[in-house]
């Protein structure tokens, strides 16, 4: 997953037949507030949150301006979050938290900033200003917000897990998704750090876990506008429900402040939730920390190899598909995927009509299938005459379509069998010193693995009555 917003869009709010000013949607990056909720029905016992009882105040004094009259701060089973201290209607603004109490790169110093290279991106800055932030302790004017972040410790991000509990989601690509962030997060260090030494003086020098947790940080928690990446205290306190329509709104007609609109009735005491989006597990273990139990938005990505690589005839395989496949495609139903990788969704019936299995996919495994030059050719042909990309339709041979997709089907099972031995071992594994923390990423774990294998079984069944049709034809 990238850090571009999901969307930037304007709308314009409708809501109990009264017309509200433009706003541009403020896109929620990231999260790291633990919240397994998939409905915000869900009951989630609080208790006041003493330590935060001054926040609020603080916030309001340098905002110079309420903030919110109707939320207040309170601790539940997932850590802080905002519970309705008044009654609250669809339509009422909920919160206001004007642009002078939010944190963005703008509050970079400039001799950091202008000793950064080009390269360096609005989050690694913003991570910078986190960290100095944190070394100036209570000295700096941000404390009370800087002090209430989650520690590293608190932060279940799988760039956070060691090696064993990676090895619990080794047959996911979350787990060289995992490897990947955490390379090009130490590169953004090795960015930054000649700047981070020139003005760290004798308090000592950063090292890469202090900048890994800070740009987590960010990542877990900012939102991302036409304005920038920016951290919205107080805002950043509000957990997640993938039901909730509610979203930050930056107000384009004052251009002074983030909004946020209820899209439902909250009596005293209630939670209050917003979407941070539609994510997969894997997406919300690696950038949020956390996982749903079923989350209906699981997808999976898998690599297909071509079968005795480096032979005549399996170069010229995978010569067409490159030529003939977008480096990134996404199908009708918008699943992206590369001429080698896919991103596959559930199907909801072993009779649909394919709908979460890319036809790139399918037109992969008909390529793969081909025996001879000829029909490579003919291939070749068919998509130069047509829209340019290879082998979308079905083939003419009824046994060589049949054969395509039972090797789709060979590679599912194979990787639904590996799903199932990992999360064996999860069942079986027990440590004499089980922490509380390994108690619960084991959970995240099998949340993952249970969702993935679930999409793969359901792409297994349609696969598998593809061919049962094609049989009886």
């Amino acid at each position: 997953m990238s850090l571009a917003a999901k969307a930037i869009l304007l709308w314009s709010v409708d809501i109990l037949g009264s017309k509200w000013p433009i706003f541009t949607l403020s896109s929620r990056m990231r999260t790291c507030n633990l919240n397994f909720s998939t409905s915000s029905s869900t009951q989630v016992t609080r208790c006041f949150d003493e330590d935060c009882d001054d926040f609020l105040p603080w916030l309001e004094k340098r905002a110079g301006t309420e903030i919110s009259s109707v939320l207040s701060i309170a601790k539940s089973a997932y850590g802080r979050s905002l519970y309705a201290s008044k009654s609250i209607e669809v339509g009422d603004f909920m919160l206001r938290i004007p642009l002078n109490v939010q944190l963005s790169p703008c509050n970079l110093l400039p001799e950091i900033n202008d000793m950064l290279s080009d390269n360096v991106g609005d989050v690694t800055k913003l991570a910078i200003v986190v960290l100095f932030e944190q070394r100036m302790g209570l000295n700096s004017d941000w404390a009370p917000y800087i002090s209430r972040l989650p520690h590293p410790e608190e932060m279940h991000n799988t760039i956070f897990w060691s090696q064993k509990e990676l090895a619990m989601i080794r047959p996911s690509t979350l787990y060289h998704q995992t490897m990947w962030k955490n390379m090009h997060i130490h590169n953004e260090f090795l960015s930054a750090k000649p700047a981070l030494d020139c003005y760290t003086g004798t308090s000592g020098q950063f090292d890469f876990d202090d900048f890994r947790h800070a740009y987590a940080l960010v990542e877990s928690r900012a939102w991302r506008s036409t304005k920038g990446v920016y951290l919205i205290p107080f805002a950043d306190f509000l957990n997640h429900d993938g039901l909730s329509e509610t979203i930050v709104l930056y107000d384009d007609h004052t251009g002074q402040s983030e909004q946020v609109i209820a899209d439902q009735k909250y009596a005293p005491g209630e939670q209050v939730f917003i979407r941070y989006g539609k994510f997969s597990n894997a997406t919300l273990l690696l950038d949020f920390g956390f996982a749903l139990p079923h989350n209906n938005h699981d997808e999976v990505t898998i690599h297909v190899k071509i079968p005795h690589h480096g032979s005549p005839l399996s170069v010229r395989k995978m010569e067409l598909l490159k030529r003939f496949t977008p480096n990134i495609n996404k199908d009708v139903h918008n699943f992206h995927s590369s001429w080698d990788s896919f991103t596959i969704r559930e199907v909801k019936s072993a009779k649909g009509k394919g709908k979460g299995i890319p036809q790139s996919l399918r037109a992969f495994a008909r390529v793969i299938c081909c025996t001879s030059s000829q029909e490579l050719d003919e291939l070749e042909n068919e998509a130069s005459k047509g829209d340019g990309r290879i082998a979308r339709l079905p083939l003419r041979n009824s046994s060589k379509e049949i054969e395509a997709h039972k090797f789709l089907l060979s590679q599912i099972t194979l990787l639904i069998t590996e799903y199932i031995s990992s999360l064996k071992s999860i069942e079986t594994t027990t440590l004499l010193c089980m922490t509380d923390k390994y108690t619960l990423r084991k959970k995240m774990a099998r949340d993952l693995l249970i969702g993935e294998v679930r999409i793969l079984k359901s792409a297994s069944d349609w696969l598998k009555n593809y061919c049962v049709q094609l049989l009886d034809l």
